[in-house]
């Protein structure tokens, strides 16, 4: 295998494929692993369909064709193939003049198979990849959930509307309500005599007028 990849004009075709839901920099250091495995390669990357990946692991953040976009953007990927099987065979790989397929070399069940990618371990045919720690889809994701109060605040603050942070009117009277709460008690802290708070269930009700309340709070958060 060592002799392989040497010529320039016959690169090892090699086939790689994957969701690639927002597409993050571990997923550009995978198919960089592929496109160095030998120093002449053409990688063929394939992307899942959205039909297939809502039914195994649910619905993805992009669409089959925003995924695809960013991997043809990756400098390391040769060929992108949209809507790729989600099982793949050997015949599959000899349809693409692919010798190897690359992944990571955790066993992956699927249904009865133990492990979708035996064959190709078994028949030599399969290259292994590391993944890149500390980063994934379901990080980036956990990371934007985390923060979304705080994000649609931070928005509510600079006067986005409802329709424009495609939130409902409920939410975005809760951001207020909150953005009153941490205004008048940054007021409190500095002033506790001013402001008398009657809380019931964790929500405040305060003794100034309605219209007051909620048009306060643009003035008090730009300071």
């Amino acid at each position: 295998m060592s002799k392989e990849g040497q010529d320039p004009e016959h690169p090892v075709r090699i086939y790689t494929d994957g969701v690639f839901d927002c597409f993050h920099y571990g997923h550009a250091r995978v198919l960089e692993q592929c496109k160095k495995m030998f120093p002449y390669v053409h990688l063929i990357v394939g992307v899942c369909a959205d039909a297939d990946v809502i039914k195994e692991k649910g619905r993805p953040i992009m669409t089959a064709e925003e995924r695809t976009e960013c991997v043809k953007h990756c400098k390391w990927a040769d060929e992108v193939i949209l809507n790729c099987p989600w099982l793949i065979n050997l015949d599959y790989l000899d349809k693409l003049g692919c010798k190897y397929i690359a992944h990571d070399p955790e066993p992956y069940p699927y249904n009865d198979i133990p492990d979708v990618y035996g064959p190709f371990k078994k028949a030599n045919r399969f290259l292994a990849t590391k993944r890149t720690e500390g980063i994934s889809t379901t990080d980036i994701i956990n990371r934007v959930l985390v923060d979304y109060d705080r994000y649609i605040e931070r928005n509510v603050k600079k006067g986005l509307k409802p329709k424009e942070l495609n939130i409902s009117n409920e939410k975005y009277f809760s951001a207020k309500i909150n953005l009153l709460w941490k205004s008048m008690e940054k007021r409190r802290e500095n002033n506790p005599l001013n402001y008398y708070f009657i809380i019931w269930r964790g929500k405040t009700k305060t003794l100034m007028s309605k219209e007051n309340s909620i048009n306060s709070i643009d003035d008090e958060s730009t300071k």
